[in-house]
This record gives C-alpha cells, structure tokens and sequence, in this order.
C-alpha cells in the first residue's frame, strides 16, 4: 500500500476554517482529482459531510468515525484509521484527505505527501496540516504557478517523499 497525504496548506500551515477549504484553486482541484480518481480516499466525517455532493466518484470513500451508526451512500465507514488501513490491499494507493487530526495520525504512516503550498496566510484558521520534518522528507517534485484571474495566490505543488 502506498499512503499520500494530500492537502492545500497556507504559509503558516492552515488548511480549512469552520470545516470549509481556506482556498479555491481550479488547478488544485483538478490536480486532487487526477491523482486521487481510481483510488481510495480516506476522510474524517467532518471533512466528508463539507463534501457537497457527498461521496467523491470513481473513487473508494473511506469515512472514519467513531458513530458506528453514521451512514451515507458510496462510502464504507470505519471506526479507526487503523481498521481503515487494514481494510487496504498491498498495491492499493490509498490518499488522505483530511481533516487536520486524521492527517496528523496518519503522518507518521505516510510515504508521500502531495501538497499544494498557497503563498498566502489566513485571517482565520481553524484547521492546521501537521509540522513536515526536514529530516523525515525530501522534495521530488515542485512546480510553482504564478496567481492569476482564476488563482488570487500564487502556489506550488509539491511533493515530498519520506526519507528512507
């Protein structure tokens, strides 16, 4: 199994407020969904109800919650990460999606980290990414984007892979 983190995350690590996206980034969001489209995707409930046609197609929704009674179409829930994981085949690439304390526990298990860095702080934030480690990651890939009419900020999209 592979395990990416995948995110939109602000100069000071913010990545949602009141349980919404702290940005609207066509380029991000076609981006999300050519790496995530064919595979699974694993999400908080929060994260998953501010969805807002609910499960996400042509993709394998994992929702975790602790409300073993919680139910929505398209999805399979389970009550842990880790029982999410294990529900994973070997050659599954498997994405997180959020929120920030389900990108927190799985960091640690992470072997890339598929992020989009917005050159902007936010007023307001809520939700913050984890602390990347210098150490624990290596840069494979960084492509910067100049803002533009649809994109207020400049950003990158980077992708880190863990350190062996």
């Amino acid at each position: 199994m592979t395990l990416s983190l995948i995110a939109a995350v602000a100069k000071n690590g913010a990545i949602g407020y009141e349980n919404k996206l702290l940005y609207w980034l066509p380029n991000d969001l076609k981006r999300f969904k050519a790496l995530t489209t064919g595979h699974t995707i694993v999400m908080g409930r929060k994260t998953f109800e501010s969805l807002p046609k609910g499960a996400l197609p042509d993709r394998r929704n994992v929702v975790l919650s602790r409300n073993t009674h919680f139910t929505a179409p398209n999805i399979e829930l389970f009550a842990s990460l880790e029982q999410a994981l294990a529900s994973c085949g070997a050659d599954e690439e498997v994405y997180i999606i959020g929120g920030a304390s389900v990108y927190r526990e799985a960091m640690p298990l992470a072997d890339r980290l598929c992020l989009t860095l917005v050159d902007d702080t936010p007023v307001h934030a809520d939700a913050f990414f984890p602390e990347i480690l210098a150490d624990d990651w290596r840069i494979a890939a960084d492509e910067p984007h100049d803002a533009d009419e649809r994109h207020a900020y400049p950003y990158r999209f980077v992708d880190f892979e863990r350190n062996v």
